[in-house]
């Protein structure tokens, strides 16, 4: 069963009420930021999450500032749409409400468990000053030598980075009422240049965030963006040549360490460590590997099957 780390209480909790009842999964983002996108991003895979394990999910998003905006960009992420917060009023008897929100944010909600997401730095055009990186409160960094814009103790494979203190589902103290939530901190909204330059690879930008645990901050920066491109093309052509083999079934062994690290606190990171075991794994036939990456991607979303039949 899906459990995830409820910010206000520093515990786990079932993400999953008893006998599956419906659960509402509520989106909190303040503008037009990439930690808003992470936000969204969150509540997107737990909704999936959720859903593969059987249970009913209504997403909902409150976005007071610029939400059309921010509804557009999340759909190029392949978000799948959200209601709108402001209809939500009566409910529709749901067993669980679950928030999702910025670490940061000033407002929490009242009701319901709180899942905390850490803030994301875009270090794009306007902020690659001299090829200087950026420091973790977003201002440029001092010279001293050539460094990379995202701190090499924390890229990790296929863009994105990991965690400097491997934490996981950090909380920044209570919250007012009582149940779990989602926490993501949000910087300043974007310009549309900056936006369009943060989604010209939607599938790059959704595999760099998948890669950093959800409570750990992300700096992303053009070199990383096109690491994780690399990364997901190459996926992509071993899973058209798998395909061309016999299917077989996705050993069991590997469903549930797919399973296990994603209903850990949706570990994502823990979920790509598992298909990259598998792509490297000697003599398991090329129709499991094929199923499995194919199975993975009900959650991660990243279209690992589109290159299928393209190649000579």
């Amino acid at each position: 069963m899906l459990r995830i780390l409820d910010a206000r209480t520093g515990e786990p909790v079932a993400a999953a009420p008893a006998r599956r009842g419906l659960t509402r999964i509520e989106a909190y983002a303040s503008g037009l930021d990439p930690t808003a996108l992470r936000v969204l991003l969150t509540a997107d895979l737990l909704v999936r999450a959720l859903e593969l394990g059987g249970t009913p999910v209504w997403a909902i998003l409150t976005a007071p500032h610029r939400p059309a905006e921010l509804r557009t960009a999340a759909t190029t992420l392949a978000i799948r749409p959200f209601e709108d917060g402001r209809d939500v009023a009566s409910g529709l008897g749901e067993a669980q409400v679950i928030h999702v929100v910025a670490r940061d944010a000033q407002d929490r909600p009242g009701e319901g468990p709180l899942l905390a997401v850490a803030p994301v730095i875009w270090a794009g055009p306007a902020d690659a000053v001299a090829g200087r990186p950026l420091a973790a409160d977003g201002e440029v960094e001092p010279t001293g030598g050539e460094v990379p814009a995202v701190d090499a103790d924390v890229r990790a494979p296929g863009g994105g980075a990991r965690p400097a203190d491997g934490g996981v589902g950090e909380t920044d103290g209570a919250s007012p009422g009582g149940g779990p939530a989602a926490a993501v901190a949000v910087p300043d909204d974007m310009t549309h240049g900056d936006l369009s330059a943060l989604l010209a690879d939607p599938a790059a930008l959704r595999l760099s965030l998948l890669s950093v645990p959800r409570g750990a901050p992300v700096r992303l920066d053009a070199a990383g963006l096109a690491e994780a491109a690399r990364t997901l093309a190459g996926w992509r052509r071993a899973v058209a040549g798998w395909s061309r083999q016999p299917s077989r079934p996705v050993p069991e062994e590997v469903r549930v360490r797919l399973r296990a690290a994603w209903e850990d606190d949706l570990d994502l990171p823990g979920v790509l460590a598992v298909l990259r075991d598998v792509a490297d794994a000697p003599g398991l036939p090329d129709g499991a590997r094929f199923e499995t990456y194919v199975y993975a991607d009900r959650l991660l979303a990243l279209d690992l099957a589109r290159d299928l039949g393209s190649l000579p």
